[in-house]
């Protein structure tokens, strides 16, 4: 099984954004595409989507981190 890591893409002016739901828990099978966690910055929330299709092996991150 080959790993990848998703990581927050660059979001311009924003130094960090905050984790305001987690849509993706340990175990699920994603799509590519499907939300794995919404961020939101001063101006917008955004979801980060899965790359590629196959099982969450974990989540590095909660509600309310900065990223």
């Amino acid at each position: 099984m080959t790993k990848r890591v998703i990581n927050i893409p660059d979001l311009g002016e924003a130094e960090d954004v905050e984790v305001i739901e987690v849509c993706a828990k340990t175990g699920d099978q994603v799509d590519s595409e499907d939300p794995i966690i919404v961020l939101e910055s001063d101006k917008a929330a955004m979801e980060i989507p899965a790359s590629v299709i196959g099982e969450v092996i974990s989540i590095e991150v909660s509600v309310g981190d900065k990223v």
